[in-house]
């Protein structure tokens, strides 16, 4: 018998749907692992178990370390296990967030930070879109087809533009074989950036995403809109929360073994009214 492979726990944010899954790949593997086995090893009681299976009951805290060792958890996938019990378990919204940074800080992705002289990365919206093209595709000199790959399409002059750039700032590197790389995977400005190259770039990704909404297929995008009414400290947590999704991307992306395509993931959040003063009635 082959080796079971079973769910890597870090791709979840759902304990019970983990537990789920794995249970379906072990059961799929060998009958013998059922219920009863579970109960035997970790003293759940099936019924109980079939009940947790489909969320009608909590999964025991004090059962958590004896499942991990049945399902063959490591210490650090354990220790993630635990923190993802309790953040399904978590009601408030400041222990949903303590639990989701922690469950956060299992993923954190190895990011390049740029430095303010590096900023002219961002003075045109195609050297960012050249530079995550060249993750994927094998460039060797064809300034023509290279150009082509953007939407929209950019010039060979562009193209070459920008290539001499990225080489310059180091973000990319001519192989042996002739071909150029990227140098890290993901680059980011941090949080704190001060810059009028990168306000220029957002408002060209903003004015990208208006393009594509008349000139890309709906099945090759999602732009979507919510409005909504915010208090002062609902405004702020949603500004984390976005913050924390972009943290899930970047860590999506890092996974990505065989990317095939390049794309802009804008998220805004920008007033459409004044503010009221004094309380609200």
């Amino acid at each position: 018998m082959g080796k079971i492979v079973l769910p890597d726990i870090f791709d979840y944010l759902d304990s019970v749907k983990y537990l789920r899954d794995c249970y379906e790949a072990r059961h799929a593997a060998d009958r013998w692992f059922s219920y009863r086995y579970i109960q035997s090893k970790a003293g759940i009681d099936p019924g109980y178990l079939f009940k947790v299976f489909q969320g009608s009951k909590p999964l025991p805290q004090k059962k958590v370390a004896l499942l991990a060792e049945l399902f063959g958890l490591n210490k650090r996938e354990t220790e993630y296990f635990k923190v993802l019990v309790l953040f399904n378990r978590a009601t408030s919204n400041e222990a949903i967030k303590l639990y989701f940074e922690k469950l956060m800080s299992f993923k954190e992705v190895s990011l390049r930070k740029i430095t303010p002289r590096q900023y002219e990365y961002y003075t045109k919206w195609y050297y960012v879109a050249i530079r995550q093209i060249l993750t994927y595709y094998k460039f060797s000199g064809d300034y023509k087809e290279l150009a082509s790959l953007t939407v929209p399409p950019i010039t060979q002059t562009q193209a070459k533009k920008a290539v001499v750039l990225l080489r310059k700032l180091g973000f990319i590197k001519k192989s042996t074989d002739g071909t150029y790389t990227v140098t890290d995977r993901l680059l980011t400005t941090g949080d704190k950036w001060h810059s009028v190259a990168v306000r220029q770039f957002q408002k060209d990704t903003v004015a990208l995403a208006g393009q594509a909404l008349d000139g890309i297929l709906k099945d090759h995008r999602d732009i979507s809109t919510v409005t909504v009414t915010l208090s002062e400290k609902g405004f702020l947590e949603a500004k984390e929360r976005i913050k924390q999704f972009r943290r899930e991307m970047l860590e999506l992306a890092n996974r990505q073994e065989q990317p095939k395509g390049a794309y802009h993931i804008n998220v805004q959040l920008f007033p459409i009214a004044k503010k009221r003063k004094g309380r609200s009635a």
